[in-house]
């Protein structure tokens, strides 16, 4: 079942208690996607290696058809651009994957940071600050920049 656009948009807005897993299903996968997007952004000359990456990313975290995936990314992006900070993404992630889930996530960041060949400040900085906002422990963070660099 393809959702529109709308759909994926309606999930920006934290969904009442006793919304449909549904509703909070897209508004976790718009949080993962805007965190992923965060760092593709975070470089100057982001282009189709980093793009490719949150892809992947996203493909591996949900189950979406890749029309889906297309229309998720182009929507955090949008989002990323109009937000003015991560916490609600990041409180989103934290109330619904457990560490793993969230060690993960800090790996595909790492991997979209590392996508182009190159890792700048501004990228290490968006990976820190989102780690620290999901609680991950520095070895763990340490330990996620390490798989994504060797592959």
């Amino acid at each position: 079942m393809l959702r529109t656009l709308k759909d994926l948009f309606d999930s920006i807005v934290p969904p009442p208690s006793g919304a449909a897993a549904p509703d909070r299903e897209h508004a976790l996968q718009l949080a993962t996607a805007v965190l992923l997007v965060e760092v593709m952004r975070s470089d100057a000359d982001m282009g189709d290696a980093e793009r490719a990456a949150v892809l992947a990313a996203l493909g591996q975290t949900f189950t979406l058809a890749p029309d889906e995936l297309q229309r998720l990314v182009e929507l955090a992006e949008r989002t990323a651009r109009e937000s003015h900070d991560l916490h609600s993404f990041t409180s989103r992630v934290n109330d619904t994957f457990d560490m793993a889930d969230k060690v993960r996530i800090v790996e595909h960041m790492w991997r979209v940071a590392y996508a182009d060949g190159h890792l700048n400040a501004h990228e290490q900085h968006v990976l820190w600050r989102v780690a620290d906002l999901l609680h991950v422990p520095h070895g763990a963070y340490i330990n996620a920049k390490m798989r994504a660099a060797e592959g």
